[in-house]
């Protein structure tokens, strides 16, 4: 079965999943937002490697995806308090994220080539 999403057409329900966590870094936001709300800087900090750009680009498609709320806080002066939060359909991934997450513990167990490095 064939499916297809703003104009875009998905061979199968695997590449249907990849659309909305494939890429380096919407599966590592998504899995440090599970635990509840964080803030823009939060999420930077939980992810350093991370560049701002890149960030604020897979924060919008998560957002227009569907699977993250954004919310702009008002404060009395700038900078504005922005908060992001998994949305109920985001939420759904929380099993599949977290299997992907216990398969990289073993997969540093099964592969010579992982080094594991301190922090």
């Amino acid at each position: 079965m064939k499916f297809k999403v703003d104009g875009k057409e998905y061979p199968c329900c695997t590449s249907l999943t990849m659309k909305y966590i494939g890429g380096k870094w919407k599966s590592v936001i998504l899995i440090h937002l599970k635990d509840g709300t964080l803030r823009y800087n939060e999420i930077r900090k939980l992810i350093p490697t991370v560049s701002e750009r890149t960030l604020s680009l897979q924060l919008k498609q998560l957002e227009e995806d569907g699977l993250i709320v954004r919310e702009v806080i008002p404060t009395d002066k700038p900078p504005l308090r922005v908060e992001y939060s998994m949305t109920d359909f985001g939420k759904t991934l929380i099993p599949l994220l977290v299997m992907i997450s216990e398969w990289g513990e073993e997969a540093v167990k099964w592969d010579p080539k992982i080094e594991e490095i301190e922090e």
